[in-house]
């Protein structure tokens, strides 16, 4: 190995402990707790060294949410994946919303700090960076317009509010399971497919929707709470 292929080693190497570091920090004590100098204390390097990999804590963020975000995946995978080959487009819009209810188990930490935490910056603000959740949002709506469509839910249905409903009902779930806030009866799987199949049930009945669809979405990894408050 080369000096310079040594040099990127070591630097990624650095750069994956800040990550990893602040990740943790991040979601033990929120964002907007969490300083560059702690950070630098956690894994024993000066505030200096830190800004030599990102410019600002802001930016650890959004390192994060790109990392998280692409651990997520593409909605549009399903339409590859070999066990939906003879899926319907409502199974596979199905699909979809589970799979974001097996990354808040998969990655609790990534799914804690994009989805619940609500100091850290929006991702907005790095509006190219993460074109990619608005295209995989538009993933998500072809596939309810696929199902509407075809008669699976009605030709009314607005797909913006219903990829809404669907998203803030998994995310629910996914919020009352990392929060301790289930009873010790509960499973939280056996829940979360109960609220997924209730949504769509209630979009089948051709159900009347009174909110409109939003420009941001969980996909845009717009925090939980600030979407309450919206």
């Amino acid at each position: 190995m080369g000096i310079k292929e040594r040099h990127e080693r070591d630097r990624e190497a650095v750069r994956r402990s800040i990550l990893d570091a602040a990740r943790e920090l991040f979601v033990a004590e929120g964002f907007e707790n969490v300083s560059i100098r702690k950070i630098a204390e956690r894994i024993e390097y000066s505030p200096a060294a830190i800004y030599g990999y990102f410019p600002s804590k802001d930016d650890i963020f959004f390192a994060l949410a790109e990392e998280g975000l692409q651990l997520l995946g593409d909605p549009s995978d399903v339409r590859n994946d070999p066990r939906l080959t003879d899926a319907t487009p409502l199974e596979r819009v199905r699909a979809v919303f589970w799979r974001l209810y097996e990354f808040s188990r998969e990655q609790p930490q990534y799914f804690a700090l994009i989805f619940v935490d609500r100091s850290v910056p929006r991702i907005s603000k790095e509006y190219e960076r993460f074109a990619f959740t608005r295209a995989r949002k538009r993933h998500i709506v072809e596939e309810i317009e696929a199902c509407i469509s075809t008669g699976a839910l009605p030709k009314t249905l607005n797909p913006a509010v219903a990829m809404r409903t669907l998203i803030v009902g998994v995310i629910g779930v996914a919020v009352l399971r990392l929060s301790d806030r289930l009873g010790p009866e509960e499973d939280p799987d056996l829940l979360a497919a109960d609220v997924l199949n209730l949504t769509l049930a209630g979009l089948r009945s051709d159900i009347t929707l009174r909110s409109s669809g939003l420009t941001d979405c969980a996909l845009d990894a717009e925090p939980i709470a600030d979407a309450q408050a919206s």
